[in-house]
């Protein structure tokens, strides 16, 4: 089993409030509307992947108003959790020098 890759977690905020029908094309992303814009919050592996969804928001025609990446305390109590534990195991398998 191959660990979970962990990456940074951004909110993209898209103008226009998209419906559930956009859900598919940002998968692994929350999508919230709020005043006429949908705010993407997710978390993204790598660079190659952010500019993937940046392109798909370009081919969709909407309008980009702002990428950030968020502080790590970001995420929930249970993601941050989970991250230490994979940390610790993905430490704990690391074989000694001699």
């Amino acid at each position: 089993m191959m660990p979970r890759s962990t990456g940074i977690v951004y909110r993209i905020v898209v103008r226009s409030e998209l419906g559930e029908r956009y859900a598919a094309a940002f998968e692994g992303m929350k999508m919230e509307t709020e005043d006429g814009q949908t705010i993407l919050i997710g978390e993204i592996i790598d660079q190659p992947h952010l500019f993937g969804i940046l392109d798909r928001i370009n081919g969709l025609g909407l309008e980009l108003l702002s990428v950030q990446a968020l502080p790590d305390d970001a995420h929930s109590p249970a993601e941050r959790e989970e991250r230490e534990l994979e940390g610790a195991y993905e430490t704990r398998k690391k074989p000694l020098a001699p």
